[in-house]
């Protein structure tokens, strides 16, 4: 997988940047992106703050983590129930 160039936080710098009234070619120009990019960006990050951004990416690992205990406890449920259908 691609690495990307940016990290999140200088993603929405550069948002920033953009809002202030900066024209888009002069970003990406300055950036070494493309229009493209910048405009995903956008309708990604659109007025997120970093401590924001980092907020959201917490939430995301705790609720992978909690999903995956949800997981194997359901997991761990059908192997108990299969135990005690065959020992009755």
């Amino acid at each position: 997988m691609k690495k990307n160039r940016f990290s999140e936080e200088k993603i929405i710098t550069i948002l920033k940047e953009g809002e202030s009234g900066i024209k888009v070619e002069e970003l990406c120009r300055k950036y070494g992106m493309s229009d493209a990019t910048y405009y995903n960006w956008k309708s990604k990050y659109h007025g997120m703050t970093v401590s924001e951004l980092k907020r959201l990416k917490e939430l995301e690992t705790e609720n992978r983590r909690l999903k995956e205990i949800v997981a194997e406890q359901s997991l761990d449920i059908k192997c108990l129930k299969a135990l005690n259908k065959k020992n009755f």
